[in-house]
């Protein structure tokens, strides 16, 4: 492309840099074409594993506040807490997917609350790791195998997994995770 001097210039490249912080802390960084759909998660550890939720499904991330133990609630319903003036259920997704803490892991002293609000509730999902913001294509994200389906829930909680580097990320959909009867019973 000509400029006003007579000289030429390349046009400009259409990639921008996207860079995420990985799980170990370092920053990582991809090359992205802007043509593609981005896909904004917040990334935690359950077990050894690592997670994500899209952005637009978390209100905020806070540190843990006194959880208040209720009765006759689900095993994996902690209990209520007060974050900032509504009070919200929070729940341990590790024990509501059964799965095993990671023992390797350093132990904390804090953990987090990621803040999920649907239309009919609001729920605190607790995570022991600052989560972490990730930004990726859509392309990424594979969606999950049949046979890796949750049968006895209606409609299936998991969107996709997404691959990012040398590890996978299994991508929640917070809106779906809960039962009907779940909902109606964090509702009251």
């Amino acid at each position: 492309m000509p400029t006003k001097k007579g000289k030429t210039t390349e046009a400009p490249e259409t990639p921008e840099e996207v860079s995420a912080v990985s799980g170990n802390g370092k920053e990582e960084s991809a090359k992205v074409k802007t043509n593609e759909p981005l896909l904004h998660l917040i990334v935690f550890k359950l077990g050894a594993e690592f997670y994500g939720i899209k952005i637009e499904q978390v209100k905020e991330v806070t540190v843990t506040p006194t959880i208040t133990r209720m009765p006759r609630t689900p095993d994996f319903v902690k209990g209520v807490a007060n974050i900032r003036g509504d009070i919200i259920a929070i729940m341990d997704l590790e024990e509501r997917f059964g799965i095993r803490p990671d023992t390797t892991a350093p132990a904390s002293h804090s953990s987090y609350t990621l803040v999920i609000e649907a239309r009919e509730y609001s729920i605190g999902v607790v995570v022991k790791e600052v989560p972490q913001s990730l930004n990726l294509t859509v392309s990424k994200m594979d969606k999950t195998p049949s046979f890796l389906q949750d049968i006895a829930v209606q409609e299936n909680y998991i969107e996709g997994i997404a691959k990012v580097d040398n590890r996978l990320i299994i991508v929640l959909d917070m809106y779906k995770i809960l039962s009907g009867d779940e909902i109606k019973q964090l509702s009251n």
